[in-house]
């Protein structure tokens, strides 16, 4: 029997690049996933929809769990915004979330605000010890993509 683990993550930043800028990486879907880490394959679906399949999770030979879901996305010049949503019946997560980007004195003040839920294809009983990892390692991986995002604008 599985179970299911939501996260919810907000970030922030700023970055010394003009929000045009930052709207073009942010908006190029397969630039902007090739930041983020453990992507297996991102596979367009075709209308601005991708479907995402993450490096699977295991111990030894065992294959504990793979990500698999898919997503819509809206870029929004004028409002400076980039916002995707789940497209039903695709994998065992469903994410939805969006960027949003504000003129800044330094540059672009860059906030990013995503939440998830994933089935977790193993026995109910393991979901109090590992929801909480699962969460973290979540986590990780948006703190790990925002710094990959962070650096390339930098460079830009």
């Amino acid at each position: 029997m599985s179970f299911n683990v939501s996260i919810s993550v907000s970030r922030q930043f700023d970055s010394p690049s003009l929000p045009e800028s930052v709207f073009g990486l942010l908006a190029d879907v397969p630039r902007s996933a090739s930041h983020f880490p453990d992507v297996e394959k991102l596979e367009d679906l075709g209308g601005n929809a991708f479907k995402w399949v993450m490096e699977k999770i295991g111990i030894g030979d065992y294959t504990l769990q793979q990500t698999i879901y898919a997503c819509a996305y809206r870029s929004d010049r004028e409002k400076m915004r980039v916002d995707w949503s789940p497209v039903d019946g695709v994998g065992n997560a469903r994410v939805e979330g969006g960027w949003e980007l504000t003129p800044s004195a330094a540059g672009t003040r860059v906030k990013l605000e995503t939440k998830g839920k994933l089935e977790v294809d193993l026995p109910g009983f393991l979901q109090f010890l590992l929801s909480p990892l699962i969460e973290m390692a979540f986590a990780q991986k948006i703190d790990r993509y925002i710094s990959n995002i962070a650096e390339t604008l930098r460079k830009m």
